[in-house]
């Protein structure tokens, strides 16, 4: 049975101005039925997103630990391609290595070669940014004063863009691509 115009209108305005009409239609449609089980599936949602939450700290835990492993790795074998390229380099100068150091106690230093005339201090980063072509300049101030010897700065990484690289050779950091 369809509805005229007029009984359509008769009907949505009754549903609007009249509460007891509107519950009555309600309930003849199941709304109280279809709001329960809406309530229920929140519910449910709410627990399952409290189970997830723990899952996801304890998968972020392993995540950084997984993630220190492999800078630290990174960080070493990228010292040790550095320090092979350096030697040469060094050897060609006529320096006299005195130390080579990874992680040493002057402001985190990645790799310090101290030689008889420079001391060569890199920063190891895989992706680096602006702020670290700072952070090793300021590195090499702390290494300049306490070791009395002029300090080079070298950055070294994988993904380095052309700005950035740009910005650190403008600063007089040496860049070594791996």
């Amino acid at each position: 049975m369809a509805l005229t115009p007029e009984e359509k209108r008769r009907f949505l305005k009754a549903l609007e101005e009249d509460e007891e009409f509107r519950m009555a239609v309600a309930g003849t449609i199941g709304l109280g039925e279809i709001l329960e089980e809406l309530k229920r599936l929140r519910e449910d949602f709410e627990k399952w997103i409290k189970m997830e939450k723990k899952r996801w700290e304890a998968a972020d835990k392993r995540f950084a630990r997984i993630e220190t492993t492999l800078g630290a790795i990174a960080e070493a074998q990228f010292s040790r391609y550095v320090w092979e390229e350096l030697r040469e380099e060094i050897r060609g100068r006529g320096e006299a290595v005195l130390r080579r150091e990874r992680n040493v106690d002057l402001d985190g230093v990645d790799l310090l070669v101290e030689t008889d005339r420079h001391v060569y201090v890199v920063e190891v980063k895989t992706r680096p940014k602006i702020a670290d072509v700072g952070a090793l300049l300021a590195k090499c101030d702390v290494a300049q004063q306490k070791l009395g010897k002029p300090a080079i700065p070298i950055l070294t990484g994988v993904i380095i863009g052309r700005e950035l690289e740009t910005y650190a050779r403008g600063k007089g950091v040496t860049i070594m691509k791996f």
